[in-house]
């Protein structure tokens, strides 16, 4: 399958939750993987792992785990209600998505897991007194900024899948019962999942994808100044 242009695939690659259980080509995924370890990492640690999970049954144990976490998980976007920017139907088309994907994601021929190994902090005595002096808020800015070295890779999952005639979407709900999947996967202590991805022949259609306007969300020099562009006008 030939390659598409870069914002045909940047406003077209959806969430795709409905996915066949047709088997995808090793070569296929050996792309996307590809296209993964190109993004960013902080430092260039590149300190990151892909789990691809083809095994009929630990695909039937991460689907179950994922379903009892989604259980919690919607119950969470029942209460918390319709996003203002959404219709009823819109929100309801989203839940019924969701829900097909919290029964059905062990289905997928191809469950992708991006990790990331843990980079300690050097010891506290190692470092300049200035350094010292601001430990705790460099352990606290360590941890916020983790994802930083791994999201960029999953966005090019993303890319690449729709390329690719592949369709996936980024679901994280399993995080919750994260001993869980390390255990079913075997991984060391010090690597941990970010995402769970699965991966297939989509059941639906590509986008276009609809988003807020860039008036609402894109601020010029400091918050609540509007940006004054607008975007291109898309299918």
């Amino acid at each position: 399958m030939s390659d598409i242009a870069l914002f045909e695939a940047i406003y077209t690659a959806r969430a795709l939750r409905r996915l066949k259980p047709d088997a995808v080509p090793e070569a296929l995924i050996s792309r996307v993987l590809d296209a993964a370890i190109r993004a960013s990492t902080g430092g260039n640690a590149q300190n990151w792992a892909f789990i691809v999970v083809r095994d009929a049954e630990k695909r039937r144990q991460l689907g179950a785990i994922y379903r009892r976490a989604s259980d919690e998980v919607g119950a969470i976007y029942a209460a918390r209600g319709r996003p203002a920017h959404m219709t009823q139907d819109q929100f309801d088309r989203l839940m019924a998505a969701g829900a097909y994907l919290w029964q059905h994601l062990g289905d997928a021929p191809v469950l992708l897991v991006p990790c990331l190994t843990t980079r300690e902090m050097p010891p506290r005595d190692m470092l300049p007194a200035a350094v010292q002096a601001r430990y705790g808020e460099h352990l606290a800015y360590q941890e916020r900024i983790r994802g930083a070295s791994i999201y960029p890779a999953i966005q090019n999952i993303i890319l690449a899948c729709r390329g690719l005639g592949l369709g996936t979407v980024i679901t994280t709900n399993h995080l919750l019962y994260e001993d869980d999947v390390r255990a079913v996967l075997g991984m060391p202590a010090d690597s941990f999942s970010f995402a769970l991805m699965p991966i297939g022949y989509p059941r639906g259609r590509y986008g276009p994808v609809t988003r807020k306007p860039l008036a609402e969300v894109a601020f010029a020099d400091g918050w609540g100044e509007r940006w004054p562009g607008q975007g291109p006008d898309r299918p």
